[in-house]
């Protein structure tokens, strides 16, 4: 006889909704995988032990004003194009990179001094033109429709999504979740195997694995159960009773208390953890947020060995790129903001002797037009990122270099890059450096079998 699954599959599904929710409109960590967060029989090698950080970059990054062309030609065209929004030529020199073989130059933005460092030292790379696609696509393509194309390109929220899962808005898991679904299995606590220091994002859901959430300054705890309530342990003692006892005879409550038991426990062995390490000498500016999230991405890395873990995907994100105005005010600014993170950040997993076994890489909604609307630039599409670590094949280009023009051979218009490089392709780089085998490839990223070249070559 065949039975009927469908009450358990909802059973399920209601249970993993839950564990997100917080109680009583304090923030925690509720989002534990179900079928992840017991201790793994496998255990991986002492010692083997890697890291992928996502560094998301809300509202879509300028690219034009991140990565500026520098000679004498370039430097004329992009100037002409982007006329109050160009970054003034001799504020560049520090940051210009080598001439390329066609006989072109780039500079990093004026604020990426410190990443200039790391890109002469072979640690930081360059991405090229990389953005959302379905499949490889040319320019006659596109303007013919003839290929299919992300939906709703020059949405913010679609193309989030589309960039972080590879599916339109509505996606329930994203490729750090699905890579930390096959890593679940390796972490002797699997709960820590995604971590997200800045909310909530797709990114980081898998179909087992769901993101574990932190602050800046470290696990979240349920304030009514971890001091006095109202002033009397007594009801702090009856809350704690009431959400994690598992004397219940509803399976569904009795499941739902198993689960805030779990996200109780994690908070007390995250805490404990981060307690037993000693604190970093590597300075991090403390009045921005990005910095201060990495700073806790990188004390979560050296309490990996308390918490069990051989593999783990982390998440932060800042915000403030959408800038159709002020670009010119408030650019400069955010760029210092990542300039300062990335680089400490880079500095504590050096100290912390993991530098090798840790990449972190930049990503944002879309890339911005290259011209100007007077005083800011649009929503556009291919854009140019940093790959970050010490096993990283840096001080070079990945990609293709587009051409600075306006409705050239890369622009379906105003400077919108048509992406050469797809964010699948950087993904499956990612995964496999991570350790993902080529067959399990298309479990993370369904898209891939669309591309021949599956690894870009950073590593």
């Amino acid at each position: 006889m065949k039975l009927n699954r469908l009450p358990e599959l909802q059973r399920r599904e209601f249970l993993r909704r839950a564990s997100a929710l917080g109680v009583a409109g304090t923030a925690a960590p509720w989002a534990l995988s179900l079928a992840g967060i017991g201790e793994a029989a496998a255990a991986t090698a002492p010692g083997d032990y890697k890291a992928l950080v996502c560094v998301f970059l809300y509202g879509g990054n300028d690219y034009g004003n991140t990565l500026v062309p520098y000679d004498d030609a370039s430097y004329a065209a992009y100037a002409s194009i982007r006329q109050a929004l160009a970054t003034p030529r001799d504020s560049l020199a520090a940051t210009a990179l080598p001439v390329g073989a066609d006989g072109r130059q780039m500079a990093l933005a004026p604020q990426f001094g410190r990443l200039k460092g790391l890109w002469d030292a072979g640690k930081l790379a360059v991405q090229l033109n990389i953005g959302t696609l379905v499949q490889p696509t040319t320019l006659a393509q596109y303007k013919a429709r003839s290929v299919p194309l992300p939906p709703k390109l020059f949405s913010h929220n679609d193309q989030q999504s589309v960039w972080q899962a590879s599916s339109p808005e509505g996606a329930t898991s994203g490729w750090g979740g699905r890579m930390g679904d096959l890593f679940l299995g390796g972490n002797t606590t699997s709960t820590f195997t995604c971590i997200n220091a800045s909310g909530n994002a797709v990114y980081m859901s898998g179909k087992q694995a769901v993101q574990y959430q932190v602050s800046t300054s470290g696990a979240v705890a349920i304030n009514g159960i971890t001091k006095s309530l109202y002033g009397s342990q007594a009801c702090s003692t009856a809350l704690r009773a009431l959400i994690t006892g598992a004397d219940r005879t509803h399976l569904m409550e009795a499941e739902l208390n198993r689960v805030v038991k779990r996200s109780v426990d994690a908070q007390a062995t995250l805490s404990a953890a981060l307690a037993g390490v000693p604190a970093l000498t590597t300075p991090f500016d403390t009045s921005a947020s990005l910095s201060n999230q990495l700073a806790m991405v990188a004390k979560l890395i050296a309490a990996r060995q308390a918490l069990g873990v051989s593999r783990q995907v982390f998440f932060v994100s800042i915000g403030g790129f959408d800038l159709h105005d002020f670009l010119v005010a408030q650019h400069p600014g955010l760029l210092t903001q990542i300039n300062d993170a990335l680089a400490s950040f880079y500095a504590a997993t050096v100290e912390l002797g993991v530098a090798n076994q840790v990449t972190t890489f930049t990503a944002s909604d879309f890339g911005r037009t290259l011209t100007s609307n007077g005083d800011g630039s649009d929503h556009g599409w291919g854009s140019h990122h940093v790959v970050m670590g010490g096993a990283v094949k840096g001080g070079r280009f990945y990609g293709a270099l587009p051409s600075v023009s306006v409705n050239g051979p890369d622009d379906v218009g105003q400077g919108r890059l048509l992406p050469t490089t797809s964010v699948d392709q950087l993904a499956a780089t990612l995964a496999t450096w991570m350790g993902v085998s080529a067959t399990d490839l298309p479990t993370v990223l369904p898209q891939i079998g669309n591309y021949t070249q599956k690894d870009l070559g950073y590593f």
